[in-house]
């Protein structure tokens, strides 16, 4: 199958390649739904027993969803077609989560937003040297979304929510240390790696082949300069997202918060401390269900896409501009309603 996803098998491996490099395999929605089928498809195909995920092209495994097209929906007043497409995702989200044969990410160059919410959730995670991982969702008014709370829920708090809130870019040190990838491997020996994962398709034990490829390819991870600051940060009030903004001490990490919309920074900060007392991943999409529902209503995701994906000038104008006139209660009412208004 050619196009914007290369699907293929061969000798019990399933391989899906994003395959649209000149957006860096931005997820549409012709992307989400041909992922969705093949898994379904492959869940209980016993001629299948790993799957692999690629991105094609050199800059990088995926830059996210295409918030540029969802964007353009709201202003055509098409909501529901908004709606869908982020309940597409994370649907899709959910499914490599939950997929019970074991799920690969091979990644490399960028790694941001929707496409941690391929790589993130596989099983075995390798990158590369070169990779670049980031949540830049409150650079575009928007909430930190893919079930990526799942995921850094395992991580020390302080660390988890300054690179949601921040949005800034890490290298794959510090996506090892978060919690987002496994190994990182040579791209020298990429073929020997796609040898390795092939092999482990056709081992009498899959998860344990694989598990001994991620131990034989690691490479020294290099420095985690972010979690670093982070760790330096460990010890301020993070359960308010004003305190947060006002103590951060660290230069980079404060200039970029002071960036970021003030309603992504509540909403962020807000659902990532209810999904730490969540059960599991289909309980904290559904908080990010209603809040992409939410937030992608109101003034600041159009702005924030336009200044950062469609004019490019970088300079957004949120609104409200302050953490004081953020209207917490709504979202918090948002989050409420997904999971039931039921205590967590």
């Amino acid at each position: 199958m050619t196009g914007q996803l290369d699907i293929s098998r061969e000798d019990n491996l399933g391989i899906i390649a994003l395959n649209r490099p000149e957006a860096i395999n931005a997820l549409n929605a012709e992307m989400i739904g041909g992922i969705i089928r093949t898994l379904e498809q492959w869940r209980d195909d016993d001629g299948i027993r790993v799957v692999l995920f690629e991105g094609r092209g050199a800059r990088g495994f995926c830059a996210g969803g295409d918030v540029r097209a969802v964007r353009q929906l709201v202003l055509d007043g098409r909501l529901d077609e908004a709606d869908a497409f982020f309940a597409a995702e994370y649907f899709m989200n959910g499914l490599i989560a939950t997929f019970p044969k074991p799920t690969v990410a091979v990644s490399h160059g960028v790694v941001m937003g929707g496409g941690i919410g391929i790589a993130g959730h596989c099983r075995y995670r390798f990158t590369t040297p070169d990779s670049k991982w980031a949540m830049p969702e409150a650079a575009i008014g928007f909430v930190a979304d893919i079930g990526i709370n799942q995921i850094l829920a395992q991580a020390p708090l302080h660390r988890a929510l300054a690179f949601l809130m921040s949005g800034v870019t890490v290298g794959p040190a510090d996506a090892l240390a978060l919690g987002l990838a496994d190994c990182i491997h040579d791209p020298a020996r990429r073929e020997a790696l796609l040898d390795g994962i092939a092999a482990a398709a056709r081992h009498p034990n899959p998860d344990a082949a694989l598990a001994h490829l991620v131990q034989a390819e690691m490479l020294a991870g290099g420095d985690a300069a972010f979690v670093r600051a982070a760790d330096g940060c460990a010890t301020i009030d993070w359960s308010n997202a004003a305190a947060v903004v006002a103590a951060i001490a660290d230069p980079g990490l404060a200039a970029a918060l002071r960036s970021r919309s003030p309603t992504s920074l509540v909403a962020i900060l807000e659902s990532h401390l209810v999904a730490r007392k969540l059960p599991g991943i289909r309980e904290v999409l559904a908080v990010d269900l209603g809040l992409a529902q939410l937030l992608c209503r109101w003034p600041d995701f159009a702005e924030g896409v336009r200044a950062v994906l469609v004019d490019k000038d970088q300079r957004p104008v949120w609104h409200p501009q302050d953490l004081a006139t953020v209207p917490a209660g709504a979202i918090r009412a948002a989050i409420a309603a997904a999971i039931g208004s039921k205590p967590v």
